[in-house]
């Protein structure tokens, strides 16, 4: 043991890709907000929450008209997928074992 060259940082762009130690589909999180889940699920909440509302104001706004609708609907779909990714991050989240 040689305590005095003891180097266990990441080196390279895959070690630090590679840390912490994830499988599947959480591969795809970055690594700084991968530690910090909770955080950034309450910012893709307050993200859809916006959404939400710029959907509502754009269709109520536009009368339902075509363009209206078709714009709101974009608004409402990345409203639903930033609730979905907070959902997935406050999943992640809570299975994740207790660190000591």
């Amino acid at each position: 043991m040689n305590a005095h060259n003891d180097n266990t940082t990441p080196t390279g762009l895959r070690g630090w890709w590679l840390t912490p130690p994830r499988s599947g589909l959480q591969r795809l999180i970055i690594p700084w907000q991968y530690r910090h889940l909770r955080p950034w699920a309450r910012v893709s909440i307050a993200a859809g929450i916006v959404l939400t509302g710029l959907g509502a104001v754009t269709l109520v706004a536009g009368s339902f008209t075509t363009a209206a609708v078709g714009f709101g609907m974009v608004f409402l779909a990345g409203a639903a997928l930033s609730f979905a990714t907070a959902a997935w991050f406050l999943a992640i989240d809570r299975s994740a074992s207790a660190r000591t």
